[in-house]
């Protein structure tokens, strides 16, 4: 098959979750054998490859303003993409849903991931909200396959339009350490930090994990990786809270690194309440973290019972955080339980090997 993956940043995956689908996906369609194309934003890859990991990409301009930078990039992507004689084509973000006459006029098998619900985001104003709650309606009109890596997402759509979609799991890596040395240039310890990887959003709650951190007594450590790449209020209030102890990094994107990060911190807290099944959850998971997550439907659908849950209150925050020290042998266990869901349920191999059938069922 030759396929092509558009409306993401592109890869190497060095910003989000849509970036790492199409990295996964991708490199184990094009060892099995099929032609995959993926389409990068110019300005995010100063050094050009004409191929990176047997896929082949394609670099097209894009206009840097956070509220069409996407589609104005994905619509680009499609002038070039129909002109190619691509056997499916699939498009990532549902914002991306005005577009989708264009491949479909073209006679272009597509498929469309969803992802989560982006109007609940709180970046986003009226006329942001409203327009992904658009996309998602108009999205349900147009023939082709829509995805949704989450039930929870799967459920809302079925019940709000009538849409039927096809669910296919996110995956994840399983990782231990190899080279804790690397935490030494952060002035980290094994097991003596806890760890937040995110965007530092509402909606993400990374404000809570600092205040809440901020009134619990321990000589452990609270590591932030992320920020706000167009920068705003919220995020200033995170850096407003002065405690030595509270480490931020800002963006990291060396695997490395990251690997590091997750496989030795003493816990995880995952704040995000809004989308659905969380790549940065699934990795936390698969590193065998021991998770204190936001107590939400989609994050309860990935964690199951393999971790703690908390409200959007500080001080409940702060109790979980406090349950983590006492328990280490309970937390531990509960680590290991994260690994095993992650084996059994999100495997990268298993998840291609479900695209792979359905886009043969689709030609």
């Amino acid at each position: 098959m030759k396929i092509a993956i558009l409306g993401t940043r592109g890869v190497p995956a060095r910003y989000g979750g849509f970036e790492t689908f199409a990295e996964e996906i991708g490199k184990r369609m094009a060892a099995k054998g099929h032609e995959v194309w993926i389409y990068c934003r110019s300005r995010y890859y100063p050094k050009k490859q004409e191929k990176y990991l047997g896929m082949r990409l394609v670099y097209i301009p894009e206009i840097k303003w956070k509220s069409f930078e996407t589609i104005f990039h994905t619509f680009l992507s499609l002038l070039h993409a129909v002109k190619k004689s691509f056997d499916i084509i699939f498009i990532c973000n549902v914002a991306n849903s005005i577009l989708l006459p264009i491949p479909l006029v073209f006679g272009r098998k597509t498929v469309m991931h969803v992802d989560g619900l982006d109007w609940k985001r709180e970046k986003w104003n009226l006329f942001g909200k409203k327009y992904y709650e658009f996309s998602e309606w108009l999205a349900c009109l147009f023939p082709g396959v829509l995805i949704a890596d989450s039930h929870g997402i799967e459920k809302y759509y079925q019940r709000r339009y009538g849409r039927k979609l096809h669910y296919v799991s996110y995956g994840a890596n399983l990782t231990n350490s190899r080279d804790a040395s690397i935490l030494d240039s952060f002035k980290l310890k094994p097991g003596e930090y806890f760890l937040q990887i995110t965007r530092f959003e509402p909606e993400n709650n990374p404000l809570l994990s600092v205040k809440a951190f901020s009134y619990i007594s321990t000589s452990k450590k609270l590591v932030m990786v992320g920020g706000a790449k167009y920068g705003s209020g919220y995020s200033a209030r995170i850096f407003s809270v002065h405690d030595k102890r509270i480490l931020r990094l800002g963006f990291i994107y060396d695997k490395n690194t990251i690997r590091e990060l997750q496989a030795n911190a003493f816990a995880y807290i995952h704040g995000n309440e809004v989308g659905g099944t969380n790549p940065g959850l699934l990795q936390a998971m698969a590193a065998g973290c021991f998770v204190v997550a936001r107590d939400v439907a989609f994050n309860r659908e990935v964690l199951r019972d393999a971790g703690n849950y908390y409200e959007r209150d500080e001080q409940d925050l702060k109790k979980k955080l406090i349950w983590a020290l006492e328990h280490p042998e309970e937390k531990n266990e509960l680590g290991r339980k994260g690994q095993e869901i992650i084996k059994k349920y999100h495997s990268w191999d298993s998840v291609v090997s479900d695209y792979e059938k359905l886009f043969y069922s689709l030609l």
